[in-house]
Order: C-alpha cells, then sequence, then structure tokens
C-alpha cells in the first residue's frame, strides 16, 4: 500500500515529504473514485499539521451531494420521498454508503468524524457478541463476516471489500453484534461510532435521516431477495414495495402481535430479541423458540388472513423494518397468483411448526411467524 511509505518517511521524521506523499495520494485517489482511501489520505494530513482545507474541499465537491441543503435537514419520516429519491439517484462509480448523500458542510463534519484502523490478516476487527456502538467502512482490504451457529461451530459469512461497510445498525440501537469481522488481509477501515454520530447530528440533523434511509434500504433489499413472500414478486414490483417499508423503534416489553388480533403488519427484525409465547386461560405463560436479528414475524396470518395465534413481546429494545397489510393487500397479494403461492408456503409453515409444538406439548398453531 503507498501509504506504508508515507507511514515510513513520518516515522523518520521527513515530515514534509510525508507531506507532499499524502496529499498527492488523497488528490489522485479522490480523482480516481477512492472515496474512502482518499479519507485515510486525508486523516494522515490532519495528524502531522493543521486541517487540510483544500483538500477536504476538494473531496465534498467531487463527492457530496450537491442537491441537499440545510433547509432540507429536517425530522420528518425515516423513508421520506426526498431520501429515496436520493438513494434511487446515487451514482455507483462515486458513491459510498452514507457520505455520497450528505450536503457539503455535513459531509466535511462526517470526515472529520470518522477514525482511520488498521488491522492485520487474521485480526479480529469486531467481535461477535460484545457491544456495538460502530460501523466501519472498508478503505483498503477485505474482512469476513463470521457467525457463531447453534451447534457452536463458526460460520464464515461473505465478505466486506472495498468500499464496503458493516455494523451500520449499532448506530441506531443498543445490543451486542449479531456477527464478527476478522480481516482476511491488512486492511484499512474508517470507524464512526455512535457517540461521535450524536455529536455530528447536533450540528447536522440530516446525518441521522442519511443513516436511518441506508440501513432501511440495506435491510429491506436483503428481505426482497430471500423471503418467498417478496422474492417471488418481478423486480419492478420489489422496488415498489420497497418504498412502503418502515424503520420502527420499539422499546423492551413492547408487544407486537397480539393472540386473536388480525395481523395488521409483516415484520423483520432487525436489531434485538423477541419472544412469542402462548397464555393459557389460567394466565400463566407458554414461551416458544425465541426470535432473533433476521427473522420475520407477522406473515402467516396475513398470508392465511387468519387471526395471530401467539403473543410477541420484545424482550429488549429492538428495530424493525414494518410493512403494513394495506401495502401487503396493493402490491403483493393483487399480483396474479401471488396469493395462491404465497398461501402454499403459508400452509408448509404451518405443518412444520405444528410438528415442532407436538413434540414439544405446546399449545398447537402458529405464533403469527
Amino acid at each position: 500500500m503507498a501509504l506504508t511509505e508515507f507511514r515510513r518517511l513520518e516515522s523518520e521524521g521527513r515530515t514534509q515529504e510525508a507531506l507532499a506523499g499524502y496529499e498527492g495520494l488523497a488528490k489522485a485517489w479522490a480523482h480516481g473514485s477512492q472515496l474512502l482511501r482518499a479519507i485515510v489520505a486525508c486523516k494522515a494530513l490532519s495528524r502531522l499539521g493543521p486541517a487540510p482545507l483544500r483538500i477536504q474541499s476538494l473531496i465534498a465537491s467531487l463527492y457530496a451531494r450537491q442537491g441537499v441543503s440545510p433547509s432540507n435537514e429536517g425530522t420528518g419520516p425515516l423513508s421520506s420521498a426526498e431520501l429515496e429519491s436520493l438513494l434511487e439517484r446515487e451514482n455507483p462509480a462515486l458513491s459510498v454508503p452514507i457520505f455520497s448523500m450528505l450536503d457539503r458542510d455535513a459531509f466535511v463534519a462526517l470526515l472529520d468524524a470518522v477514525e482511520v484502523r488498521t488491522f492485520a490478516a487474521g485480526q479480529t476487527v469486531v467481535r461477535e457478541g460484545e457491544p456495538g456502538a460502530s460501523m466501519v467502512f472498508m478503505a483498503e482490504g477485505r474482512a469476513d463476516i463470521v457467525r457463531t451457529l447453534e451447534d457452536g461451530s463458526r460460520q464464515a459469512g461473505p465478505s466486506v471489500v472495498e468500499g464496503g461497510a458493516f455494523g451500520e445498525l449499532t448506530l441506531l440501537v443498543e445490543g451486542p453484534r449479531s456477527a464478527g469481522l476478522v480481516a482476511a488481509v491488512p486492511s484499512v477501515l474508517l470507524e464512526l461510532t455512535r457517540e461521535r454520530l450524536v455529536e455530528v447530528a447536533g450540528r447536522h440533523p440530516l446525518l441521522i435521516r442519511v443513516v436511518e434511509a441506508f440501513c432501511r434500504r440495506r435491510a429491506v433489499d436483503n428481505l426482497l431477495r430471500t423471503h418467498p413472500m417478496f422474492s417471488l414478486l418481478p423486480y419492478e414490483q420489489q422496488r415498489v414495495v420497497a418504498r412502503e417499508f418502515r424503520l420502527q423503534r420499539v422499546e423492551a416489553g413492547t408487544t407486537l402481535l397480539t393472540a386473536g388480533a388480525t395481523g395488521d403488519a409483516v415484520y423483520l427484525l432487525l436489531r434485538g430479541r423477541c419472544t412469542p409465547y402462548h397464555v393459557h386461560p389460567d394466565g400463566h405463560e407458554t414461551p416458544y423458540p425465541v426470535l432473533r436479528e433476521g427473522d420475520v414475524l407477522g406473515e402467516i396470518s396475513l398470508l392465511l388472513d387468519k387471526p395471530v395465534t401467539a403473543m410477541v413481546r420484545a424482550d429488549v429494545q429492538c428495530l424493525l423494518l414494518r410493512l403494513d397489510r394495506s401495502a401487503c393487500e396493493r402490491h403483493i397479494f393483487s399480483q396474479p397468483g401471488m396469493r395462491d403461492a404465497l398461501m402454499r408456503i403459508g400452509a408448509e409453515r404451518l405443518r412444520r411448526t405444528a410438528r415442532v409444538l407436538a413434540e414439544r406439548s405446546l399449545p398447537e398453531g402458529d405464533p403469527g411467524l
């Protein structure tokens, strides 16, 4: 990596040569559609002297969103038409998560807020299960997402490559990391902590809305791609449905689904943990298996048009995606053949649940999942 040579000059006390090298790299990477690397070089310049305002200005002129002004920095709906428009107009050659949706002043403030982190191959970047309070952007290198399975074995998931991001949901809701991140090769990342996000957002409220919009879009895209209720839709219809999802925060103890009530929405659990449970006539509760991040709940009630058969309660503070029944009716169930196909999926799901419940001697019925 070119930065290594200039770090050597810096360590030898050849400060002016290092400064010239870092500035050259920042300019070259900025013009070469390598925003995150340009920011790393810019941060190195800041470390050696006064804030490099001309370099920050150059980077912002190339990458900051020109169409968003401070007058738009309100606290409106999480998926407002304004933010949807920004997401859909992203230029793949220039866009980097969150940065490229900001106006110039917020962009520079975020550039100042992130910190450079370097990792050797095999070094843990994020440890699964530890409290999460930051996201990272991969400037150079590659890191593998790892999870611990129920049998205790470790599973390597997809990799975070240059230009990618990891851990953004921890900026919105506290809780343990549901996955870890391990550097596969020597890597350089930029870290944004929740503390710095809150600090910057105090001056630039648009930043919080952009983070929320980015989190929502990433979660929705994954759900549309993987869940049969949505993956059967044509691509054009998926994009229409995507605009209907809302982020919803709930506090510990909140009831999300009520037994006997008509399901009013489908939920995807993004952060937190929920427990479905059956309430017996005498009032005592029998829990079903805990719902964890990535689980979908409420769709069976909508698919089969039947009341929810179990309560679902948030065990901790949770962040969810919510799609209202009315949106399902308009965009999914109205599609030719979709309701029949989905009802078959729902019926098979009910049969599987019934088998599990019979084995556990729990009251028969699907927990509204």
